[in-house]
């Protein structure tokens, strides 16, 4: 503490000696009634304190009181910042933008859910040894998930914008993750594991519509195509871990670690949520400023009935663009589903790969789909920042989805004389470039309303998961009565790809759309 006087020409000599914040003496002159300070040091600076020893008048007491005030605040400020800067960056994801937290946690858990989708699919061989399935059997199992993934899809999108996609989606990925861990403990019993594989399917099956509606209410248009890509492209992600894991897991320790260790990864990421879900704040309620959305799971049935009778389904169907949405959905997922259950068979027996060449070798078209989607998105953002119309890009991307595989598939179901890996890498770029979809027809659903984004793609997925029910049993069918790949898996997927381009050129719309029934 140091105590100054003011000498009689009424200047001062001031010496400030502590030495943690000065080394060396300053001199100041300056006029003032007599006074004297008190000067005491801070964390980080020096607080000057004025105490008057002679009376002042009002307008010198209020200016004093206010450098009092002033200084007080910017030291606390100062305090304030240092302690934030103290307290580091941990966890990483602290300062990221909500939007990002959000995007990011929504893409992971599309990546479980890809691998709780295709652990099945490489189980299935020692589980039918074990349980002596025939072919029929093991294929009435696989397909029990799409019996629920069709069923979920309408009631997902309205859950989603009655209790917001965040909710949805953690409830859908709690759901999946308990009933593919109990797959082990069912699988004894037919009825059990196939209601156990239909839960998997609806809790998968709400998730999409559940991500839809979070992007629609958070990601703004020029970000819009990154999000969607970067949220769906983590099925790719799931799909090429599952494939990778599952093999070695099964050898190692038997088919039900597949489904144990799957399980527990989505019970964790529910559990994660939970910690970090007053943080990212996954609900629409947060997301969006609509009056209609609540987040209470209290909510009575009649205001569920009446927001179900709200929902302007006959607008829905007398829009072009909407139907066009609904076949484009059914084209894709026709040869995405048809190629996703067969081609592990066709690079087998036409191909004449080994069965450990086939499964590595599936993995290679969703593994290029993981890049081809970051830059659609990229490509897709890049055009919409730059003034082309919205419409024209999406009509793009959802071209180049549908003709790049239907040309592929041409080629590798024609005789050219090909050597088996040329066709391979033919088939892989095709469906490759198929993962554009994801800048055009799925993102068109938010574009044209936000606010039933959910919904809408709550009806095209319902039409989309009919190619996993009918198609994949018809190309089985045609398979043994034709004995031809290019007749049963090619030619119906080059159909529905060419027609589906046509519909969508035509009629497909990106403009938003009130659909109020008065209109």
């Amino acid at each position: 503490m140091a105590w100054l006087k003011p000498r009689p020409d009424r200047s001062c000599f001031i010496s400030h000696t502590h030495r943690p914040y000065s080394h060396t003496p300053f001199i100041r002159k300056t006029s003032f009634p007599p006074f004297h300070f008190h000067l005491s040091p801070s964390n980080y600076s020096l607080r000057l304190r004025i105490v008057s020893s002679a009376p002042q008048n009002a307008k010198e007491t209020h200016r004093v009181a206010k450098a009092k005030a002033l200084t007080d605040l910017q030291v606390e400020e100062e305090v304030e910042k240092q302690q934030d800067n103290f307290s580091g960056t941990w966890p990483p994801w602290k300062n990221l933008p909500q939007r990002y937290k959000l995007i990011a946690t929504t893409s992971l858990a599309f990546v479980i859910c890809n691998m709780d989708k295709v652990n099945l699919s490489i189980a299935i061989i020692p589980m039918s040894h074990q349980f002596g399935w025939n072919s029929t059997t093991a294929g009435l199992v696989q397909s029990s998930f799409f019996w629920g993934y069709a069923l979920s899809q309408l009631p997902g999108g309205w859950l989603a914008k009655i209790f917001g996609g965040g909710t949805v989606l953690e409830v859908g990925v709690l759901i999946w993750s308990v009933a593919t861990a109990l797959v082990p403990s069912l699988a004894g019993f037919m009825p059990g594991l196939l209601l156990s594989r239909v839960l998997v399917g609806i809790g998968e099956g709400v998730s999409p519509s559940a991500a839809t509606d979070l992007i629609a209410r958070s990601i703004p248009l020029e970000e819009r195509s990154r999000a969607v890509g970067f949220v769906f492209g983590g099925l790719s992600v799931g799909s090429v871990m599952g494939l990778l894991l599952a093999p070695p897991l099964i050898q190692n320790l038997g088919w039900e670690s597949v489904f144990y260790l799957f399980g527990l990864l989505g019970i964790a990421w529910f559990l994660g949520f939970q910690v970090l879900g007053g943080e990212t704040q996954l609900n629409a309620k947060s997301l969006s400023s609509l009056d209609t959305v609540t987040n209470s799971w209290k909510t009575s049935l009649t205001e569920l009935n009446g927001s179900l009778k709200d929902v302007p389904w006959k607008a829905f169907f007398q829009n072009r663009a909407v139907w066009a949405m609904i076949y484009a959905h059914f084209c894709g997922s026709w040869g995405h589903y048809n190629c996703l259950s067969w081609l592990p068979t066709f690079f087998s027996e036409e191909l004449n790969l080994n069965l450990t060449e086939a499964a590595w070798v599936s993995i290679l078209p969703p593994l290029a789909s993981i890049f081809v989607t970051g830059l659609a998105a990229q490509l897709a953002d890049n055009l919409i920042s730059r003034g082309v119309e919205t419409t024209v890009v999406r009509k793009i991307c959802q071209s180049i989805a549908f003709l790049s595989p239907a040309i592929c598939m041409t080629l590798s179901s024609v005789d050219l004389g090909l050597p088996p890996w040329e066709i391979v890498g033919i088939l892989t770029a095709g469906l490759a470039l198929s993962s554009f979809a994801l800048s055009g027809l799925y993102c068109t659903h938010q574009d044209m309303s936000p606010e039933y984004a959910s919904i809408l793609l709550g009806i095209t997925n319902t039409v989309g998961a009919v190619p996993g029910i009918v198609g994949v049993a018809l190309t089985g069918y045609l398979l043994d009565l034709t004995h031809s790949w290019s007749i049963s898996l090619f030619a119906p997927s080059i159909f529905f790809y060419v027609t589906g381009t046509m519909v969508w050129l035509v009629f497909a719309s990106s403009k938003p759309q009130s659909f109020s029934e008065h209109n």
